[in-house]
């Protein structure tokens, strides 16, 4: 007799448990109506649900199908992405007019020889960047023009005083002619060029020296 009784109570909890669990989908399928309703996840989220307007279809201010807020239709076409970044066309900094490298031939016309004030003349074609090509063009050795060089001296002290005992020379008497002697400045420091003939002569007394300090060109 307590068996049959303890079995009919468990079926009475069964059948409440049944009837709660229907109630609550009823009033779940009712909609938004019914703050039991919540989310549907058969259809979506509240905002893919037939009765929702149909601006919702993806959380407000994001068009996931069309990508970011920027790229939505009624959104300016020049936000097609983020403002003030092109994607397509790289980082801001690497636009078309960033300037490219510059081959400068040291002294213009003029060349490299003795006499001419070689350090007026960086000062009024600076400045100059990482990746330029300074070109040193000087006739060969012969009777009627003096033989020059191109040497780099080691630093600003040397450079004020001419100073060549422990400079490094780039190139000899003859390699300034036809194309000229080629020196790309590939390093962020102080370049000291001096010609190193004559033990200095042409350094104090013929101005055949000059200074430059490669500036960056971001962007390159």
């Amino acid at each position: 007799m307590a068996s049959m009784l303890v079995q009919l109570v468990m079926l009475l909890l069964v059948a409440g448990t049944l009837l709660v669990v229907s109630d609550a989908n009823r009033n779940f399928a009712k909609g938004p109506e019914n703050w039991n309703s919540g989310f549907n996840f058969s259809s979506g989220w509240p905002w893919n649900r037939p009765n929702i307007p149909q601006n919702y279809s993806s959380p407000p201010g994001f068009n996931f199908t069309a990508g970011w807020p920027w790229n939505s239709p009624n959104i300016p076409q020049n936000y097609s992405s983020h403002p003030g970044f092109n994607f397509t066309g790289g980082w801001p900094w690497k636009r078309p007019n960033v300037p490219q490298p510059r081959r400068v031939v040291v002294g213009d016309d003029e060349k490299w020889h003795f006499g001419f004030n070689y350090t007026d003349w960086a000062i009024k074609n600076g400045p100059f960047y990482l990746n330029d090509t300074l070109v040193f063009k000087y006739d060969p050795p012969s009777n009627t023009t003096f033989p020059h060089s191109v040497y780099q001296l080691r630093n600003y002290r040397s450079f004020q005083n001419c100073d060549l005992r422990r400079a490094k020379r780039l190139a000899s008497v003859t390699q300034g002619g036809g194309n000229g002697f080629e020196l790309v400045l590939k390093n962020w420091k102080p370049y000291y060029f001096a010609c190193g003939e004559r033990e200095g002569f042409h350094c104090k007394v013929g101005l055949m020296k000059f200074s430059v300090m490669p500036l960056i060109r971001w962007g390159y």
